[in-house]
């Protein structure tokens, strides 16, 4: 792949070479990309995944980098991070907001106009294409439960519009999980509600995240899926595995579904930590952790 040869066709789109990802990641962790995208537009990221296409190079999209590890060794290719489409409007009792927005400022936009059902993530860090593609929730809700539909750019440079049926939702799952393509705009229904109940119950609930997650240091959030039958901090507890440190990772003695970052921690260190966690878990308990982070990227040679 020759990368001057991108920024040289595409000049006015915002193109970084050999950028480490570190610096965007919520785990301060990731080695470098060939190539990291901003695109502003729509019409932005269809001309890039065009080029790539047409020049047999490979792409994928972070989101805002929240839920996931990027490996030590990087990723090929080019890195598409959506963080410059972030615009939020609301129509009546609909919100559609652009993939790069942030769930937390959509929940806030629907309170401003006195809209129920989006209380439960107004405190889920992760943007709003994130949020679809692996169906966020938290303290009972789940995106499925206000999602009217989404406009995905597919790998073929078309445009389809998939609606709540059709995205297949299930637990941190969607259709988009199968598919090969990029959300660029999602709009969700939602219900006219009591201004004061809706920030009553936003506040509860951004004080409940503030009490028991470990804000303070960065973290992917959490790590694994809920096993069923079984809550995932309390099975890491039982077996001990609370406050152990991995070289600069540790699992977080505020909550012990999160591993933080504490001392300039690698990618490496998150998944050798995490697959402890797996193995001591599973001969303990004989419960199979999955992971609900995403692990992208090359290892270091």
């Amino acid at each position: 792949m020759n990368k001057e040869d991108i920024v040289k066709k595409n000049p006015e789109l915002n193109l970084l070479l050999d950028e480490p990802l570190s610096h965007y990641t919520f785990t301060k962790t990731g080695g470098p990309v060939d190539v990291l995208a901003f695109p502003k537009t729509k019409s932005e990221v269809k001309q890039l995944v065009d080029y790539c296409r047409e020049n047999q190079v490979p792409w994928l999209v972070l989101g805002n980098a929240s839920n996931l590890i990027v490996q030590d060794g990087g990723i090929r290719g080019v890195v598409i991070m959506l963080t410059e489409m972030n615009q939020i409007s609301v129509e009546g009792t609909i919100v559609i907001a652009e993939a790069g927005a942030k769930l937390i400022d959509t929940t806030y936009a629907a309170l401003a106009e006195s809209l129920t059902g989006f209380e439960f993530a107004c405190g889920i860090p992760g943007s709003i294409g994130g949020a679809v593609y692996m169906n966020a929730g938290a303290y009972g809700g789940e995106i499925k439960d206000v999602f009217a539909e989404v406009d995905l750019l597919l790998s073929d440079g078309t445009i389809q519009t998939l609606s709540n049926e059709e995205m297949a939702f299930s637990y941190r799952h969607s259709e988009l999980q199968k598919m090969e393509a990029i959300v660029l705009e999602a709009r969700f229904q939602l219900t006219p509600g009591d201004h004061e109940m809706i920030k009553g119950r936003m506040d509860e609930l951004t004080e409940l995240r503030e009490a028991k997650q470990p804000l303070e240091y960065p973290s992917c959030g959490s790590v694994f899926k809920r096993p069923e039958g079984h809550f995932t901090g309390q099975l890491i507890q039982e077996a001990g595995l609370q406050g152990l440190k991995w070289g600069g990772a540790q699992i977080s003695e505020k909550h012990a579904g999160f591993i933080v970052n504490i001392d300039h921690a690698t990618a490496t260190d998150y998944t050798e930590l995490i697959a402890h966690i797996q193995e001591v878990i599973k001969e303990k308990f004989d419960v199979a952790l999955e992971t609900e982070v995403r692990i992208i990227g090359e290892k270091r040679s």
